[in-house]
Order: C-alpha cells, then structure tokens, then sequence
C-alpha cells in the first residue's frame, strides 16, 4: 500500500506528459517524410519557401525562397507544410 501513491503519480505522468510528447514527435516524423517537391513549407529559423528539390541520401531539401534564390536546409529544420489555401 505504499508505492501506491508513487504508482498513481506515475500512471498521471504519463498519461499527462510523456504520451503527448510521443504522439507529437511521432506526428512530427510522418510530416517530415511525406515532403514532396512543390511543397510550400517553413523551417524552425521562419524561412518560407517552396521544396524544389529533395536529396534522399543526405537529408537535404532544397528550397526556392526567391525567384532566383535557392537554399538548402536539412529535413529536421522543417517545422511545418503551409496549406495552399494558407498562402
């Protein structure tokens, strides 16, 4: 009957905080591996730009954030896809 408390405060625990942060991480991860080229995307810095290009073996994506600049960033600093009703 002692470790009770400490039980419960670990099943509150997780269902307050760590089952949260592993469906975020995980809804995060399936983001990230459904880029395609054309996506309108922003990066964790607040770069907007478009996915031009993608470079599987290395993790980069190549973004047009100008008519005649291009940028290379790693799939990781990719925060969000923007919707095309959005832009």
């Amino acid at each position: 009957m002692n470790m009770l408390p400490f039980i419960l405060m670990f099943v509150i625990m997780y269902f307050l905080l760590i089952r949260p942060q592993y469906k975020k991480q995980k809804e995060t991860q399936t983001m990230i591996d459904a880029l395609k080229k054309g996506d309108r995307v922003v990066t964790t810095g607040g770069m907007h730009g478009s996915i031009v290009g993608i470079k599987d073996k290395e993790g980069i994506i190549v973004l047009q954030v100008a008519k005649e600049v291009k940028i290379e960033v790693s799939r990781g600093a990719v925060s969000k896809v923007v919707d095309k009703k959005e832009s």
